[in-house]
Protein backbone atom coordinates (compact mmCIF):
# COMPACT_ATOMS: atom_id res chain seq x y z
CA UNK A 1 0.00 0.00 0.00
CA UNK A 2 0.91 3.34 -0.52
CA UNK A 3 0.87 5.65 1.64
CA UNK A 4 -0.51 9.09 1.61
CA UNK A 5 1.61 11.40 4.32
CA UNK A 6 2.66 10.95 7.73
CA UNK A 7 0.85 12.28 10.88
CA UNK A 8 3.23 12.49 14.20
CA UNK A 9 2.27 13.66 17.60
CA UNK A 10 5.01 14.80 20.20
CA UNK A 11 6.23 13.09 23.61
CA UNK A 12 4.04 14.13 26.85
CA UNK A 13 5.71 17.24 27.84
CA UNK A 14 6.02 18.66 24.41
CA UNK A 15 3.84 20.33 21.42
CA UNK A 16 4.20 20.00 17.93
CA UNK A 17 6.94 22.12 17.48
CA UNK A 18 9.48 19.59 19.17
CA UNK A 19 12.59 19.76 16.93
CA UNK A 20 12.88 16.30 15.86
CA UNK A 21 9.01 16.52 14.46
CA UNK A 22 10.03 20.37 13.15
CA UNK A 23 13.18 17.88 11.53
CA UNK A 24 11.02 15.29 10.15
CA UNK A 25 8.73 17.81 8.30
CA UNK A 26 11.36 19.30 6.71
CA UNK A 27 13.91 16.35 5.97
CA UNK A 28 10.91 13.77 4.75
CA UNK A 29 9.64 16.16 1.96
CA UNK A 30 8.05 15.92 -0.43
CA UNK A 31 6.03 13.27 1.63
CA UNK A 32 3.54 15.26 3.56
CA UNK A 33 3.53 15.51 6.92
CA UNK A 34 1.30 16.75 9.44
CA UNK A 35 2.79 17.75 13.62
CA UNK A 36 -0.14 17.36 15.92
CA UNK A 37 -0.79 18.10 19.61
CA UNK A 38 -2.37 15.98 22.26
CA UNK A 39 -5.67 16.43 23.43
CA UNK A 40 -4.66 16.94 26.62
CA UNK A 41 -2.50 19.86 25.72
CA UNK A 42 -5.70 21.67 23.12
CA UNK A 43 -7.89 21.35 26.03
CA UNK A 44 -4.99 23.60 28.48
CA UNK A 45 -3.44 20.63 30.32
CA UNK A 46 0.63 20.27 30.17
CA UNK A 47 0.86 16.70 31.20
CA UNK A 48 -1.50 13.62 29.99
CA UNK A 49 -4.73 13.05 31.64
CA UNK A 50 -6.18 9.65 31.03
CA UNK A 51 -4.63 7.93 27.66
CA UNK A 52 -8.37 7.58 26.18
CA UNK A 53 -8.36 11.16 26.10
CA UNK A 54 -5.45 11.51 23.96
CA UNK A 55 -6.42 8.33 21.61
CA UNK A 56 -9.60 9.45 20.96
CA UNK A 57 -7.85 12.63 20.24
CA UNK A 58 -6.07 10.81 17.40
CA UNK A 59 -8.56 9.47 15.84
CA UNK A 60 -10.21 12.62 15.52
CA UNK A 61 -7.28 14.22 14.37
CA UNK A 62 -6.36 11.30 11.68
CA UNK A 63 -10.12 12.11 10.33
CA UNK A 64 -9.18 16.30 10.18
CA UNK A 65 -5.76 15.44 8.16
CA UNK A 66 -7.36 13.28 5.96
CA UNK A 67 -10.09 15.31 5.41
CA UNK A 68 -7.68 18.37 4.42
CA UNK A 69 -5.80 16.18 2.39
CA UNK A 70 -8.51 14.68 0.46
CA UNK A 71 -7.42 10.94 1.32
CA UNK A 72 -8.71 8.07 2.68
CA UNK A 73 -7.33 8.23 6.89
CA UNK A 74 -6.44 4.66 5.81
CA UNK A 75 -3.64 5.43 3.84
CA UNK A 76 -2.16 8.42 6.38
CA UNK A 77 1.25 6.46 8.42
CA UNK A 78 0.98 7.47 11.98
CA UNK A 79 2.78 7.63 15.27
CA UNK A 80 5.30 10.30 17.42
CA UNK A 81 8.23 10.22 19.71
CA UNK A 82 7.46 8.34 23.03
CA UNK A 83 4.09 8.89 24.54
CA UNK A 84 3.06 10.38 21.18
CA UNK A 85 4.01 7.12 19.77
CA UNK A 86 2.49 4.75 22.33
CA UNK A 87 -0.93 6.64 22.33
CA UNK A 88 -0.77 6.14 18.39
CA UNK A 89 0.06 2.23 18.85
CA UNK A 90 -2.64 2.00 21.45
CA UNK A 91 -5.29 3.86 18.80
CA UNK A 92 -4.00 1.31 16.22
CA UNK A 93 -4.50 -1.86 18.34
CA UNK A 94 -7.65 -0.35 19.12
CA UNK A 95 -8.94 -0.85 14.98
CA UNK A 96 -8.02 2.87 13.97
CA UNK A 97 -6.82 1.74 10.30
CA UNK A 98 -3.97 3.20 8.83
CA UNK A 99 -0.88 2.18 6.86
CA UNK A 100 1.60 2.16 9.38
CA UNK A 101 2.69 3.12 12.93
CA UNK A 102 6.97 4.72 13.60
CA UNK A 103 7.46 4.85 17.13
CA UNK A 104 10.69 7.02 17.91
CA UNK A 105 11.99 6.37 21.32
CA UNK A 106 8.67 4.41 22.42
CA UNK A 107 8.38 4.33 26.24
CA UNK A 108 8.73 0.59 26.47
CA UNK A 109 8.61 0.66 30.22
CA UNK A 110 8.91 3.61 33.30
CA UNK A 111 13.10 4.47 33.42
CA UNK A 112 14.14 1.52 36.18
CA UNK A 113 11.01 -0.07 36.15
CA UNK A 114 10.93 -2.63 33.42
CA UNK A 115 8.31 -5.12 35.22
CA UNK A 116 5.57 -2.03 34.27
CA UNK A 117 5.62 -3.24 30.78
CA UNK A 118 3.76 -1.10 28.24
CA UNK A 119 3.50 -3.44 25.58
CA UNK A 120 -0.14 -5.30 26.24
CA UNK A 121 -1.79 -4.14 23.12
CA UNK A 122 1.42 -4.92 21.02
CA UNK A 123 -0.64 -8.38 19.60
CA UNK A 124 -3.21 -6.37 18.34
CA UNK A 125 -1.31 -4.33 16.09
CA UNK A 126 -1.40 -5.72 12.35
CA UNK A 127 0.32 -2.67 9.89
CA UNK A 128 3.64 -2.21 9.95
CA UNK A 129 5.69 -0.99 12.42
CA UNK A 130 9.09 1.20 12.74
CA UNK A 131 10.64 1.39 15.93
CA UNK A 132 13.59 4.43 16.41
CA UNK A 133 15.44 4.56 19.92
CA UNK A 134 18.65 5.48 21.15
CA UNK A 135 20.63 2.53 21.80
CA UNK A 136 20.94 4.05 25.94
CA UNK A 137 17.14 4.73 26.13
CA UNK A 138 16.27 4.14 29.76
CA UNK A 139 12.71 3.09 28.30
CA UNK A 140 13.81 0.32 26.83
CA UNK A 141 16.29 -1.42 25.84
CA UNK A 142 18.05 -3.01 22.75
CA UNK A 143 17.23 -6.15 24.42
CA UNK A 144 14.17 -5.85 25.89
CA UNK A 145 13.18 -5.08 22.35
CA UNK A 146 14.08 -8.20 20.70
CA UNK A 147 12.06 -10.26 23.60
CA UNK A 148 8.66 -7.34 22.93
CA UNK A 149 8.87 -6.07 19.31
CA UNK A 150 8.43 -9.73 17.80
CA UNK A 151 4.83 -9.54 19.94
CA UNK A 152 3.92 -7.48 17.47
CA UNK A 153 1.58 -9.38 14.72
CA UNK A 154 2.50 -7.04 11.85
CA UNK A 155 6.21 -6.84 9.96
CA UNK A 156 8.32 -4.83 12.71
CA UNK A 157 11.58 -3.10 12.03
CA UNK A 158 14.00 -1.33 14.57
CA UNK A 159 16.51 0.85 13.67
CA UNK A 160 19.24 1.89 16.59
CA UNK A 161 20.92 5.26 16.86
CA UNK A 162 23.45 6.78 19.50
CA UNK A 163 22.40 8.39 22.34
CA UNK A 164 19.51 7.92 24.88
CA UNK A 165 15.35 8.53 25.37
CA UNK A 166 15.98 11.77 22.47
CA UNK A 167 18.52 10.69 19.97
CA UNK A 168 20.33 14.30 19.14
CA UNK A 169 20.86 13.32 15.57
CA UNK A 170 17.71 14.11 13.61
CA UNK A 171 18.67 13.61 10.10
CA UNK A 172 19.48 10.22 10.93
CA UNK A 173 16.37 9.96 12.63
CA UNK A 174 14.60 11.26 9.46
CA UNK A 175 16.63 8.92 7.39
CA UNK A 176 15.43 5.86 9.13
CA UNK A 177 11.93 7.07 8.81
CA UNK A 178 12.30 8.19 5.04
CA UNK A 179 13.86 4.67 4.21
CA UNK A 180 11.33 2.85 5.91
CA UNK A 181 8.26 5.03 3.88
CA UNK A 182 10.26 4.25 0.98
CA UNK A 183 10.25 0.57 1.76
CA UNK A 184 6.49 0.88 2.83
CA UNK A 185 5.57 2.45 -1.11
CA UNK A 186 5.33 5.89 0.05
Amino acid sequence: MTASGVVLWPGSGADRDHRTLVALEQLLAPVRVARVDHAHRIAGRKAPGKADVDIAGVVAAITEVADIWGVDPSTLVIGGRSYGGRICSMAVAGGLEVAGLVLLSYPLHPPGKPERLRTEHFPDITVPTLFVSGERDPFGSPDEFAVWAPTIAGPVEQVWLAGAHDPRNDAAVADAVGQWLVDLGT
